[in-house]
């Protein structure tokens, strides 16, 4: 059963914030609902979006230009991660998503995990240039060098 919501932000793939959208119930509910990305479409919501279309607007811009900011700062960032490795520079594990975060942080950039994105685990010794989502509009590359310990 789909559910038709007012998207309070701008949605990848979905829509843009004061688009009225239909998507489905569970989508709603446990993602889009809790995290204040849109409101049931009622007389009500719609009037009250109207009048709020504009400070959403300016309030979506100020997070991107926090997002962009930060994005610089993690551009021009490199961080190291040790990892015991065997032969032929295999890593005995992976480096997952939450050691790239923990590395920044000690560099002084404080992401979510979350943001971290590794298309496929690091098992390797070298250099490595990951993603990193920072709102739907921004992403970054940190290079993660990825040392013997």
């Amino acid at each position: 059963m789909a559910v038709e919501l007012i998207l309070l932000e701008d949605v990848k793939d979905l829509g843009r914030i004061g688009d009225q959208v239909r998507v489905a119930n569970g989508f709603a509910r446990n993602f889009l609902l809790p995290r204040k990305l849109g409101i049931a479409v009622t007389k009500g919501n719609m009037r009250r979006l109207e009048a709020r279309k504009l400070g959403l607007q300016q309030e979506h811009e100020e997070r991107v230009a926090v997002a962009q900011a930060l994005a610089e700062k993690i551009a021009s960032t490199s961080v190291t991660i040790t990892a015991e490795a065997g032969e032929e520079d295999k890593l005995y594990g992976s480096v997952t998503p939450q050691q790239v975060a923990e590395a920044m942080a000690e560099q002084g950039v404080t992401i979510d995990r979350h943001s971290v994105v590794l298309e496929e685990p690091i098992r390797q010794l070298g250099v490595y240039e990951v993603d990193v989502n920072l709102h739907s509009e921004v992403q970054a590359k940190v290079k993660v060098w990825v040392v013997r310990a």
